[in-house]
């Protein structure tokens, strides 16, 4: 195709989580010809519209987390080829910093909405990010064939939000697409149904601009994501904003401090489809992978030799959630990891710092602790879920929110809870949320949803740390709750601490059936006979506040007068088990989550009981 830029478009792919942008990127690249079904279908891993979630934890949960980017190649109506970059991002607001870096290559936004939800929170997010980047919208009403859909609504919805956000009139003015990216098809009109993506893709040609750039100035490109390879090292990916990019050209690359260093591209890449495609040149305006450069991170400016010149750096949305991250000195430590020591976990850190820009790592009270911060609990969560498989073992701190000092006032951050909960369950949300500091915004019915209430609050972020499971708890499962960050305010007061202590193991040893049967009325347990505990570890919460020092790995006595053999009368209730992130939302101040390839416990920060009683006595006397 011809390096024209008029015939490249760069476009992002915006929308709120599960409102089916991955899905749209997999049927434009199997309509654009670059794949036949089956062979998207083998590249998901089996799993049908999935090709673009390559992660494992993305095909698990079935959100993006990591922003990823491909090409396609469009014959228009008048007969002009075309070349579309898409870039799919994350909708969830804990992963940002991928959202925010990956707009800065883009000249357009298609923003998909929920033809049922309409916008939600991260909607709100994502299409901040857009719009502080004077990207304008091409709004695509997805999912219209589902029963429930009200698609007029919604689009009006949308218009509200964009005046909402201050934007002005151009991108008030913006295109409407109605689609089924699952049926594989989009219409300008809902009243015409037609059997391709054609439209849409008519819709990027005319309304999103070729990118402008300055084709003959010297080379300059900013990196906006960091891939690596076994065999070639760290491979920076970005936008030629000015001049063209060639294959072993000598560069000056300026890091985000501003100091320069003289390099070489080894090679130059470009994609198509799914896959890159080496190069000899990459003219201003269009993506491209570089291959030689080392040190190079996010954020850097890869620029003319002679001419070195600095684009702005990334703005980041600085952390609202820190935790402390320490080896694992258990009882049961090393018997399932690799990874055990502090030195691994700290370059394991680092390493993870050169591409997640959203995180932030400090030396914690001890050598051997780190304070990591993030966007929120799922961001943090994931990092952990990662380390957890890749055979590491350690234990994990209480979520604590990072204050802000602003004129000698602490701030914290705020953020915005959105709940569509069934109308009997009102009341019960509601004083969940008031124990919380939470303000109400806006109360109403659910749109298209009959016997649900729409409620939108203000709330500080670390009432959120622990409200999700209490919420599906108390409407029985039947809430439906996201929220992202608004600002900082003045703190808001102290928030109530866990009403029910906890259930602690006395001893050593593997639970058995008679000693639960024995506890039976004590609480609920996290775990199941045969299950290996050890003297400190979290094995249940108490049904009363306090925490409670139980024997739960007492076996039965024999006797002559008794046989030998399992007691068929015990009762043991279904232990509750809890998920990574429900354990780090459960934890107290004093406890900790360990993590191991194969297992997570709940233990306390100190395991013997005397310690505890010693700590007790000093924090007192304080």
């Amino acid at each position: 195709m011809d390096s024209d830029p008029a015939l490249l478009r760069n476009v992002a792919i915006i929308a709120h989580v599960d409102h089916g942008k991955t899905t749209l990127v997999d049927k434009l690249m199997y309509q654009s010809g670059h794949y036949r079904q089956e062979a998207l279908d083998k590249l998901a891993g089996g799993q049908h519209g999935l090709v673009f979630d390559s992660n494992d934890l993305e095909r698990e949960r079935g959100i993006t987390i990591f922003s990823k980017n491909c090409a396609v190649e469009y014959e228009d109506l008048s007969g002009r080829r075309l070349r579309f970059n898409l870039i799919d991002t994350p909708g969830h607001a804990d992963f940002g910093g991928e959202v925010e870096r990956v707009l800065t290559m883009a000249d357009g936004v298609l923003l998909v909405v929920d033809a049922f939800e309409g916008p939600m929170p991260q909607t709100r997010f994502v299409l901040q990010k857009a719009l502080g980047l004077g990207l304008r919208p091409i709004v695509v009403i997805n999912k219209v064939d589902r029963p429930d859909s009200r698609p007029d609504e919604v689009v009006s919805e949308v218009f509200d939000l964009l005046v909402d956000l201050g934007a002005d009139d151009e991108a008030l003015d913006f295109a409407t697409v109605y689609a089924s990216a699952r049926q594989g098809w989009a219409s300008e009109d809902l009243d015409n149904r037609p059997e391709d993506m054609r439209p849409l893709l008519e819709t990027i040609v005319h309304r999103v601009p070729p990118p402008e750039v300055n084709a003959d100035g010297p080379a300059q490109m900013l990196i906006t994501t960091i891939d690596f390879s076994e065999f070639v090292g760290r491979i920076g990916i970005g936008r030629v904003s000015r001049g063209t990019l060639t294959n072993r050209q000598k560069v000056t690359v300026i890091d985000r401090s501003g100091t320069p260093t003289k390099q070489q591209i080894g090679q130059l890449f470009t994609f198509d489809g799914l896959d890159r495609k080496e190069t000899q040149s990459v003219p201003a305006g269009d993506l491209c992978a570089v291959v030689g450069l080392e040190p190079i991170n996010i954020g850097d400016t890869v620029c003319d030799l002679d001419n070195p010149e600095a684009l702005p750096g990334v703005e980041i949305d600085v952390p609202t959630l820190h935790m402390t991250f320490r080896v694992n000195d258990g009882p049961l430590a090393g018997r399932e990891g690799k990874f055990l020591t502090s030195r691994q976990l700290k370059e394991r850190l680092e390493k993870e710092l050169r591409s997640n820009v959203a995180l932030r790592v400090e030396t914690g009270d001890t050598m051997e602790q780190f304070r990591v911060s993030g966007r929120g609990l799922m961001h943090l969560g994931i990092l952990i879920e990662n380390l957890r498989r890749e055979g590491f073992e350690l234990c994990v701190g209480k979520p604590q929110v990072v204050m802000k000092e602003e004129d000698g006032q602490a701030l914290e951050p705020i953020e915005q809870l959105v709940i569509d909960v069934p109308d009997d369950h009102t009341n019960a949300v509601m004083a969940l949320l008031g124990d919380r500091r939470a303000q109400m915004l806006k109360m109403g019915r659910k749109s298209g949803a009959t016997g649900f209430t729409h409620m939108e609050f203000s709330i500080p972020a670390r009432s959120l740390i622990g409200l999700r499971s209490r919420v599906l708890t108390a409407t029985a499962g039947n809430a439906i709750m996201h929220h992202t960050v608004i600002g900082f305010e003045p703190s808001r007061g102290e928030l109530p601490d866990r009403a029910n202590g906890v259930l602690l193991a006395s001893e050593a040893g593997s639970i058995t059936a008679y000693s639960l049967d024995a506890l039976y009325d004590r609480g609920v347990f996290f775990v199941d006979p045969g299950d290996e505990v050890y003297e400190g570890q979290v094995i249940g919460e108490n049904c009363k506040a306090g925490d409670l020092v139980v024997n739960a790995v007492k076996g039965k006595k024999l006797t002559n007068m008794r046989a030998s053999g399992k007691d068929d009368n015990s009762q043991v209730r279904p232990a509750r088990r809890m998920s990574l992130e429900e354990c780090l939302e459960y934890i107290g101040e004093d406890e900790l989550v360990e993590v191991t390839p194969s297992s997570v416990r709940i233990r306390k920060l100190l395991l013997k009981e005397s310690d505890r009683r010693r700590e007790s006595r000093r924090l007192a006397q304080v």
